[in-house]
């Protein structure tokens, strides 16, 4: 089988169980801006820091693939042949971030994406999870999307957040905190 088969070059794309969309659908933009997601998980894996965090990591990517395998598939699809996403995908998520945050110092001020690759990486895996909620949020508004896909992503971006954390902590570099300038008072 080739990877390439043609049928996009006219600028659809079909989904599992073969209706053909726009690639520029919200739908193509919900689990393209997930793959996106997914692929900096990859690359969060692949940093030494997050050695001992390597199988959770892939953890999520396969739940990120459940989700793109969701959002890829009619209706009918989702309820036949894919794969579960489920509650206690949430949970983990969940009980990993109270784990970094018993072991973290308290948050006292907004947190600037940065002070070492690493930490960075996850920002912006982050922030390429809220965008892909927001995405799936958009098709949810116009199309059946199941609930916990938007609560798993919501999630998600938060333990990003408390992993860029656990990240700087674990590699001994100082936090880059918001100061906001004030204009003075006239």
């Amino acid at each position: 089988m080739k990877i390439y088969t043609k049928t996009g070059d006219r600028g659809t794309t079909s989904l599992i169980g073969g209706t053909r969309l726009s690639k520029a659908h919200v739908r193509i933009d919900a689990y393209g801006t997930v793959d996106e997601l997914n692929s900096y998980i990859g690359m969060l894996r692949d940093q030494s820091v997050n050695e001992h965090r390597r199988d959770l990591l892939k953890e999520i990517q396969d739940r990120l693939f459940t989700i793109g395998s969701h959002l890829a598939s009619e209706s009918d699809q989702v309820k036949r042949v894919l794969p579960d996403l489920l509650d206690t995908d949430v949970t983990l998520l969940e009980t990993e971030m109270d784990v970094i945050d018993s072991q973290i110092p308290p948050l006292r001020a907004f947190v600037l994406p940065g002070g070492h690759p690493s930490v960075s990486f996850g920002h912006i895996a982050r922030t390429v999870c809220r965008r892909a909620e927001r995405a799936v949020i958009h098709l949810q508004q116009g199309e059946e999307v199941e609930d916990i896909v938007v609560r798993y992503l919501n999630r998600l971006s938060d333990y990003l957040f408390m992993l860029c954390r656990a990240m700087t902590y674990e590699l001994e570099i100082e936090e880059v905190t918001w100061k906001p300038r004030v204009a003075p008072k006239k």
